[in-house]
């Protein structure tokens, strides 16, 4: 993965009002503490010498714990960097809820798991699904509607996004 595609996948990002932050692995928990806001819930991440263990944020959420927080923060499975699109998979650990029902999702991606464009995200999810991980959503930006007039943030999902981008190699 290039560096442009990297920023083309942050300039993509920006222009959907989302932010991002670079970050090693251990600088995780810095960059976290700086984008989270308490009550947080989460899922486990699997990424190389990053975790949620200390943060403060809840993995494992009860329903009221997910309902009562204020961030979610989950590992997205890929970014396209053309769109500045975010690949949420469903698992057991919750990953997809916890993105979604927070006001702000705190999306947590390799460096390394950011493609091109959108062909590579679909070879991508081919592979997924072909290995039995076959539910996955598509996030581009906050959730929005316009379907009652004037732009409605968070009507669908979260009205906030921010970007963990870890640095894996």
């Amino acid at each position: 993965m290039s560096t442009d595609t990297l920023g083309e996948f942050e300039s993509a990002l920006a222009g959907q009002d989302v932010g991002c932050t670079h970050t090693e692995a251990d600088g995780f928990a810095d960059a976290l503490a700086d984008v989270v806001e308490p009550p947080a819930v989460g899922a486990p991440l699997d990424i190389d010498g990053v975790s949620l263990d200390g943060t403060g944020v809840v993995t494992s959420p009860t329903p009221r714990q997910l309902r009562d927080a204020e961030t979610g923060v989950a590992q997205a499975g890929a970014g396209v960097a053309e769109y500045g699109t975010l690949v949420v998979q469903s698992d057991v650990g919750g990953t997809e809820p916890v993105s979604l029902f927070p006001p702000t999702h705190v999306a947590v991606l390799r460096a390394s798991d950011v493609l091109p464009d959108v062909r590579a995200g679909l070879d991508w999810l081919a592979e997924e699904f072909a290995a039995g991980r076959d539910s996955a959503v598509l996030a581009t930006g906050p959730s929005a509607t316009a379907d009652m007039g004037a732009p409605v943030l968070g009507a669908h999902g979260p009205k906030h996004v921010h970007v963990l981008l870890v640095t894996d190699r």
